[in-house]
């Protein structure tokens, strides 16, 4: 990090509201937006259970209406988006609220700067395409991981393509971003572990950043301290309060941090495992953060001897670069206890794709502000090293 070489935005929704029971605000915070009619995007699984159901009544309870929209994938697509834009327009709807994980959220925003902008979502792609604002927007989320709740982050998958369009815009942050963690009770250990491990990333990617500055640091550091004392007791048992809400803080917290430090060749990478084979994002991330880290440690040993002692290593006495080793073990082993897989093959990903994911890794605009520029072979060998 160099201050004073160039100027820094930071970016952030207009009300963030958190704590047990937030999420009962929905109405009178949409109400005060000036949306009547909204369109709920959300997940089949969250329809299926309810949660969607129990929103929309919130919703008109503030005497205002709503339709949900259960199509948002797990990796949502320009399909999904286009669908959602539809229903939007055949309800007349004039708000919209995403609710679940980064998959609601991103193709709510989608489906926001369609209806803003007119167009195609994939002519989006890329830093500030928009031209005009979303409609009412509020994020509710209901897993503590990916932040895009509160990010100018949209992450969709192009069907013709299979590649993840990275859409980074500011006016696609939501208005209003809840975290309750009532609605992350009962998530399924797997998805409490992979999300988890997003929020990792996020935080480790942002703080060793090239683009880092003392408002990122701050955020990224205690968002790793958070998730190193209460990810594990989260997984192990999700109906604890105590640790969903520290968990809660902690991925808005990492949020904060790489929505304005933005991100690294860990997310790069996972994006083109994402887009390639449908694979869960947060696993994603966990299996290849270790592995980007080692890439990374010779560019900023000193950044990585704070993570080490975030995530409560004891670093008295070492070396910065055996501190910064202490810092990669620490987090192979944290991945590993809460059960995300040890490497990529146990996701049958073929060593006979890496070239031409590396390749449209090299692309993605999150690698703009790794810490260590990589050759294609170098992204090659990270892959490798992650199998």
């Amino acid at each position: 990090m160099a201050l004073g070489e160039q100027t820094y935005g930071f970016y952030i929704p207009t009300v963030s509201l958190m704590g047990i029971g937030c999420s009962k605000e929905t109405g009178a915070q949409a109400k005060a937006l000036g949306a009547t009619n909204l369109l709920i995007v959300t997940d089949a699984g969250l329809s299926k259970m309810g949660v969607a159901d129990k929103i929309k009544a919130q919703l008109e309870e503030a005497g205002l209406k709503a339709v949900i929209f259960d199509g948002a994938e797990p990796n949502p697509t320009d399909k999904n988006v286009h669908d959602g834009v539809k229903v939007y327009q055949d309800n007349k709807c004039d708000g919209i609220v995403s609710l679940g994980g980064g998959s609601s959220h991103d193709c709510g925003k989608g489906v926001g700067l369609v209806i803003g902008n007119g167009g195609h979502i994939r002519d989006f792609e890329g830093v500030n395409k928009s031209t005009k604002p979303m409609p009412p927007f509020l994020a509710i989320n209901t897993t503590a991981g990916t932040a895009s709740e509160m990010t100018r982050f949209c992450i969709i998958t192009n069907t013709d393509t299979h590649v993840k369009m990275a859409i980074v815009d500011w006016r696609v942050t939501p208005n209003i971003a809840i975290n309750d963690p009532l609605l992350m009770v009962g998530k399924p250990s797997a998805l409490t572990a992979a999300t988890g491990m997003d929020a990792l990333t996020h935080a480790v990617e942002a703080y060793v950043s090239t683009i880092a500055t003392p408002i990122t640091d701050a955020c990224a550091i205690k968002a790793i301290e958070l998730i190193a004392q209460n990810l594990s007791t989260a997984v192990a048992n999700g109906e604890n309060l105590e640790a969903r809400d520290a968990m809660a803080y902690a991925e808005y917290l990492a949020g904060m941090a790489f929505n304005n430090a933005s991100l690294g060749y860990v997310h790069s990478m996972a994006h083109q495992l994402g887009g390639f084979y449908n694979l869960p994002h947060g696993v994603c991330n966990a299996i290849l953060l270790p592995a980007v880290s080692q890439f990374n440690i010779i560019a900023c040993p000193k950044r990585f001897a704070d993570i080490a002692a975030a995530l409560g290593e004891n670093i008295t006495g070492l070396s910065v670069v055996e501190a910064a080793d202490k810092a990669i073990a620490a987090i192979r082993r944290l991945s590993s206890s809460i059960g995300i897989p040890a490497g990529l093959k146990a996701l049958n990903v073929k060593e006979e794709d890496l070239k031409v994911m590396a390749e449209n890794a090299k692309k993605d605009a999150c690698q703009l502000t790794n810490p260590r520029k990589a050759t294609l072979e170098q992204v090659i060998d990270i892959f490798k090293a992650a199998m």
